[in-house]
């Protein structure tokens, strides 16, 4: 059986698609969870970088150096989105991980 990853996150919200990868799930167990933990590494690493470019705007508004008001907001819009996104798969995973660790054998 092979599934393919969830579209990335950055792709989702429009940003460039320097880092997406099309990664395939074998049916192999260790594969398996290797590409799902690749998966959310890449997540989390994705919405870091919305967040530092959340604060380069910022930065580059308050000195001076960019006066639209429009890229600033979508910029910390995009990292709260990503965030939340983030913290929303991290609390479902650790749910199921949590009802794994309640089955009785």
């Amino acid at each position: 059986m092979d599934v393919t990853s969830l579209v990335p996150l950055t792709s989702s919200i429009g940003m460039p698609n320097s880092s997406i990868r099309n990664v395939k799930v074998e049916s192999d167990n260790t594969t398996a969870f290797q590409s799902l933990l690749d998966s959310a590494v890449n997540m989390y690493s994705e919405a870091d970088q919305l967040q530092k470019h959340a604060e380069v705007a910022e930065l580059n508004f308050a000195m001076g150096y960019s006066s639209n008001t429009h890229d600033l907001a979508l910029a910390q819009q995009k990292a709260s989105i990503a965030l939340q996104y983030t913290v929303k798969v991290t609390n479902k995973i650790l749910d199921a991980y949590k009802e794994i660790m309640q089955i009785q054998l």
